[in-house]
């Protein structure tokens, strides 16, 4: 792969030695935890850091990125560890900065619902100091995700439909710039004209302009009722078509998760639940107690009419918690589907009235070439995903599975829709985003070189800095 930096090994031993003075012993290069930031969850090989950091504040990461810039080092950020894309793998060795060192909570509003915290926090550690104010943050991918993490993969979840993603709910951020500059974007108002978006810019990065270390994020009320409902169905397009028919006739539903047949099997078996393995939805209303009662009640006579054999509904927590939590928890369910495999993960968003027909096409595709590929989705938004469980020694299943992806990907890009909805690019994707946006992959590349002329923010991801650099092998 072409080296678009100037770092070389002979660069690293002075950075280390300066990094060192800094952090002392929160600077590692142990095998196991180097190996341990450079792999994600999926089936990406992982790339191991030369080196781990484990700063404390704003300033210790600006010191670090200085003193990287100085010796051209590869910086890659790190939150979790939960990314599907291979964000997190450090192609090209380098430094990994874990913020997980960087989790307090520094200021609520909750007058004016927004809080500010630093980029380690957690979804869930979050919502759980949150509590008692009665406001809740609603952004929730499966994993308990990092929230500087989040903002940097611009990611979502199960209540998008309803909330947005990190996009509408990030109203600035601290960042670290690949010169070791720190600056803030943004305010606490909730809308201006002034200037240049930054935040937006930040939002989404992968890492590659910057590290966040801060995060400015708008609040919720928590509602006064909330409902969950489940309906099963005898086919996949009675599913689907369920979902078009609630989101145009403008029921304002909260959360709609699909779960085809090979999903419920598999959420059944690792949740410990008893629902029919056949195509689903999970449903969640919120509102008044009237006003959740009449959702659930349109839902049912709009799922009845495309075939629900089972309409459960419930407004007691337990359950509730029950099966969101087994949603969460999809991809450990998933795994379980075959014992010793990878997981391929991939996923696209579609214009709504074209969903029934990408996953039809979807599930066609994987079962004609006899792969294992679940399909899950928070299908409000027409997003949904595939998870391959494949042999990586295995050439032919390997082939097999990024040709379906393809598929998958071209077909949503035709249909008007996006290569991912919520996964990111980092290497996994280049190409299909260079696909997606044509001549325009030329002004991200001039923001990159503008912004980190060095190419040490998270190189080798999102897109091919030099176009006719092969991509990363997949």
């Amino acid at each position: 792969m072409t080296v678009a930096h100037a770092f070389s090994r002979t660069d690293l031993a002075p950075a280390l030695a300066e990094l060192r003075l800094l952090l002392g012993d929160r600077l590692t290069t142990a095998l196991a935890v180097r190996e341990q930031h450079g792999k994600d969850l999926t089936y990406h090989a992982g790339h191991a850091p030369d080196a781990v950091a484990f700063p404390r504040t704003t300033e210790e990461v600006a010191e670090i990125v200085r003193v990287c810039a100085r010796a051209g080092v590869p910086i890659v950020p790190y939150g979790t560890g939960t990314s599907l894309e291979g964000h997190i793998a450090a192609l090209e060795g380098g430094i990994t900065v874990d913020l997980s060192g960087m989790a307090r909570i520094i200021e609520v509003n909750d007058g004016d619902m927004d809080v500010r915290v630093e980029a380690g926090v957690t979804r869930k550690a979050l919502n759980a100091h949150l509590r008692d104010l009665g406001l809740f943050f609603p952004i929730d991918p499966g994993a308990d995700a990092s929230i500087g993490g989040m903002a940097a993969t611009r990611a979502s979840g199960t209540n998008a439909v309803r909330y947005g993603t990190m996009r509408e709910n990030v109203l600035g951020l601290t960042v670290v710039t690949p010169s070791g500059e720190v600056i803030r974007t943004g305010t606490r108002a909730r809308k201006s004209s002034a200037g240049y978006d930054l935040t937006r810019l930040y939002v989404g990065s992968e890492g590659t302009l910057g590290i966040i270390t801060e995060v400015q994020l708008r609040l919720h009320g928590v509602p006064e009722a909330i409902s969950a409902a489940v309906a099963s169905f005898e086919t996949l397009e009675g599913a689907v078509d369920t979902v078009i028919t609630t989101i145009q006739s403008g029921v304002p539903v909260s959360r709609i998760e699909l779960l085809d047949a090979l999903q419920m099997k598999a959420v059944n078996a690792y949740s410990k639940l008893d629902y029919p393995e056949q195509p689903t939805l999970f449903f969640e209303f919120i509102g008044t107690p009237a006003g959740v009662e009449e959702q659930a009640r349109m839902v049912e006579e709009i799922a009845d009419g495309f075939g629900a054999g089972v309409f459960r509904w419930s407004t007691r927590p337990e359950d509730r918690n029950r099966l969101w939590q087994a949603r969460h928890d999809v991809l450990w369910a998933t795994k379980m589907l075959r014992p010793g495999s990878e997981m391929k993960a991939t996923d696209v968003c579609v214009p709504i009235s074209r969903l029934a027909e990408a996953v039809l096409a979807a599930r066609a595709d994987a079962e004609a070439a006899g792969l294992t590929a679940p399909i899950v989705g928070h299908v409000g938004d027409g997003n949904f995903h595939l998870s391959f469980l494949v042999d990586v020694n295995d050439p032919g299943e390997m082939a097999a599975a990024e040709e379906v992806n393809d598929k998958v990907v071209m077909r949503a890009l035709a249909m008007g829709g996006t290569c991912t909805g919520e996964h990111g690019v980092g290497s996994g994707k280049m190409r299909h985003l260079e696909a997606e946006h044509g001549p325009g992959i030329e002004v991200m590349r001039a923001i990159k070189r503008a912004l980190d002329p060095l190419n040490i923010m998270n190189p080798g991801k999102i897109f091919r800095l030099d176009p006719s650099a092969p991509f990363p092998e997949r």
